[in-house]
């Protein structure tokens, strides 16, 4: 809205914020002090009985990642990796039948998830981002475009998938490495709740965070403009 102040949370160094601390502060862009009306308005939603539980159920799956909670002063010690939060937050959920959406490239990665959902009780409907076969030129690709040039290849299709989902009515939705740009096209068209498990990185091994991690250092190169460059390597 105009007149206030766009909110950059993302680089706050406030040691006590307002957002997690009693009678903490906040600086001039915090959206606690700009947004007050809106952040009112939206928790209503929590309300509703269905967004209620479903925060509910993520909140103490939240916690249940972390041991020896009842012992002061409190240590955080992680002990879940998260494709056993996902098994564990879909059982609380009362979810049965879950979608995954996968990349062609990590059909090893999708099959090992398929078999771990099983394994837990779950009905498991797992769909490639080739499904449908159509060429790229459908959606105005040019040869030159191609990751093969002068070959055929197939488009991703994230939104067939999210309809195949849709008409499997599944319960719970799973993102394995679609590539960027696709998976949105799979939360706009998907009506079910959708969870990510694997975001693709092709450099880092599908960890993307490795990059902000070294920011600093071997990715300094990000903080320049011109990163698209054709002659930098990696």
């Amino acid at each position: 809205m105009k007149g206030r102040e766009r909110p950059t949370c993302a680089t706050c160094s406030v040691k006590d914020p307002i957002c997690s601390v009693e009678g903490g502060r906040g600086p001039k862009t915090c959206p606690m002090k700009n947004y007050s009306d809106t952040i009112e308005k939206v928790l209503k939603e929590y309300e509703k009985p269905e967004i209620r539980e479903f925060a509910r159920i993520a909140s103490i799956q939240e916690a249940e990642c972390y041991s020896n909670r009842d012992i002061q002063p409190f240590v955080r010690h992680p002990v879940k990796p998260r494709v056993q939060e996902v098994c564990e937050f879909a059982k609380k959920m009362g979810y049965r039948k879950l979608g995954i959406a996968f990349c062609g490239g990590l059909r090893s990665e999708a099959r090992a998830l398929s078999r771990i959902l099983e394994a837990q009780g779950f009905e498991v409907v797992s769909v490639s981002c080739h499904i449908g076969r159509a060429p790229k030129e459908v959606i105005g690709i040019r040869e030159e475009e191609k990751i093969r040039i002068g070959q055929f290849e197939t488009m991703c299709s994230p939104i067939v998938q999210a309809t195949i989902l849709n008409e499997e009515n599944t319960d719970f939705n799973i993102l394995v490495g679609l590539c960027v740009g696709h998976d949105s096209l799979f939360f706009k068209y998907a009506r079910g709740p959708t969870t990510v498990l694997i975001v693709k990185d092709r450099v880092l091994g599908h960890n993307p965070v490795a990059a902000l991690y070294n920011v600093e250092g071997y990715y300094s190169r990000m903080l320049r403009p011109g990163i698209d460059r054709k002659s930098t390597p990696g």
